[in-house]
């Protein structure tokens, strides 16, 4: 009797389990991915990736599986979106549905979801609110910042014409951003060969290229390999030597802050800091590590992507002459050659307005940024868990065929209209778009208009002697970000 009794306690117990596992399963939520190519083991689809231009893979895997589909980067399973209509349905159109930031391992070992670029939840949350309301009293997109930026036109352009129209390398024209960002983070402006200054754009500059090289993007894809790449510590001691800069600033910070007022970002952070009450079962958000993090995301947007889209202008203007002479004839006809130009001469200005834009466009700084799926998906026909990685192709907006009419040259014509006044394209992402957007945007768009146009009025580009137009490469060289080939370029003042 024990013995039986212990067989129907043993089958019952199994069969409990049985009905456990199958009431599990039929639990489960029936997911649905849209199409892709066949995944290998491990690898996933990386055998038909080209790791350096990963945005014309997606572009050609297309046109095979639509604008919506799937790719395996070795083992995370990814949803891609390709050209405008896909990106718009997704990014703004449903902007909650794709709006967490997705895992860049090489990036978030550092970042550690503080700041606002790499951040997902509650501090991103936070911290981008109180970004976007300190940018804006400091004066983004207002006079104050106008006029720093004027004065900052002013040394470039002095820098510039101290080689008296001698060849001259394409990093002068990294220098002029960087100080605008330290003004608003601290209050300060260093001279161009300051030690510090010096040292920063160095870090910048490696960091831009170890974060973009193929092995950190293999990295990306399989963190567990942390210890088979250099570039994951490469990294990590840069930003050591980027800290040390950025705390020697922010104690400065402190120690001339007030305390009813604050003229700096870092001043305004350090005043949160002090004020915030924080419950028992919530952490610090306005921390050291917060702030470092906010300053670099900050630093990333105002000293590498302005600064390379600069460097892009005035590539494509030595290219194309031409579109060099047009510029250059409105703003002679407009507002002359007695005073620089400013913000409100872009309604004004419409060509060199068109042209801004164009080489944002065409450069195209960024194949993207990847985002993920804050909550389980519906979308199109098809249903995506949380936590997917999402791809969103920006080179497949900026190079639409329905958008543009001639996507692959450099045509400010895209933004013009009949009349040759200015259009705003809707497919137009070199500030993403959504929930994930670049809070810097309006500074960023202001400095461009002002340092482009302030330095055609300025000087004439050419390539230097020995070499034509048709010789200049304007194909981009792939880090990080894309940035232009090295080259050197002559500047003749113009009378």
């Amino acid at each position: 009797m024990a013995s039986g009794a212990v067989t129907l306690f043993l089958l019952f117990t199994i069969v409990m389990m049985v009905v456990k596992i199958l009431m599990s399963f039929s639990k489960r939520k029936s997911y649905k991915f849209p199409p892709g190519p066949t995944p290998l083991p491990i690898i996933g689809n990386l055998n038909i990736l080209d790791i350096k231009r990963q945005d014309l893979t997606f572009i050609e895997l297309a046109k095979k599986y639509g604008t919506f589909f799937t790719f395996h980067l070795g083992p995370t399973k990814a949803v891609v979106l390709v050209g405008y209509e896909a990106n718009k349905e997704a990014l703004v159109k449903a902007n909650y549905d794709f709006g967490n930031r997705g895992s860049i391992p090489i990036a978030d070992n550092f970042q550690m979801n503080h700041g606002v670029v790499f951040s997902n939840g509650e501090i991103w949350k936070i911290t981008r609110r109180f970004m976007l309301s300190i940018l804006r009293d400091l004066g983004m997109g207002k006079k104050t910042v106008e006029g720093r930026i004027m004065d900052e036109l002013q040394f470039l352009s002095t820098e510039i014409q101290s080689y008296n129209g001698k060849p001259l390398d394409k990093k002068i024209l990294y220098l002029a951003a960087p100080n605008i960002t330290f003004g608003i983070l601290f209050g300060r402006r260093f001279d161009y060969d300051h030690p510090t200054f010096q040292k920063f754009i160095s870090i910048m500059d490696e960091l831009v290229i170890n974060t973009g090289t193929p092995p950190a993007k293999i990295y990306n894809m399989f963190p567990n390999l942390k210890y088979f790449f250099k570039e994951p510590q490469l990294v990590l001691n840069r930003i050591d030597q980027l800290n040390v800069i950025l705390k020697d600033l922010f104690n400065e910070a402190k120690e001339v802050k007030s305390e009813d007022s604050f003229r700096t970002f870092a001043e305004a952070f350090v005043q949160k800091d002090e004020r915030e009450i924080v419950e028992d079962d919530k952490e610090k958000l306005f921390t050291e590590k917060n702030l470092l993090a906010s300053a670099f995301d900050l630093m990333l947007g105002g000293t590498e992507t302005t600064s390379t889209t600069i460097q892009w202008a005035i590539l494509l203007m030595m290219k194309y002459p031409h579109l060099q002479k047009k510029a250059q004839e409105e703003i002679d006809n407009v507002i002359g050659m007695d005073r620089p130009p400013r913000w409100d001469d872009q309604t004004v200005l419409p060509y060199c307005l068109a042209l801004v834009h164009e080489v944002q466009r065409y450069a195209n700084i960024f194949q993207y940024f990847p985002h993920s799926t804050p909550t389980d998906v519906h979308f199109r026909d098809y249903f995506i868990p949380k936590g997917t990685a999402v791809i969103p192709v920006f080179s497949s907006v900026h190079y639409d065929e329905t958008q543009y009419e001639t996507p692959k040259q450099f045509n400010p014509n895209h933004f013009l209209d009949a009349d040759g006044k200015f259009i705003k394209k809707d497919a137009f992402y070199p500030f993403s778009k959504g929930r994930r957007a670049c809070a810097g945007e309006s500074l960023a768009r202001m400095e461009l208009f002002l340092f482009i146009t302030g330095l055609l009025q300025k000087f004439t580009f050419t390539p230097p002697p020995g070499i034509s137009a048709d010789d200049l490469d304007i194909a981009p060289e792939v880090v990080f970000s894309m940035r232009t080939k090295s080259y050197k370029l002559c500047a003749t003042p113009r009378q």
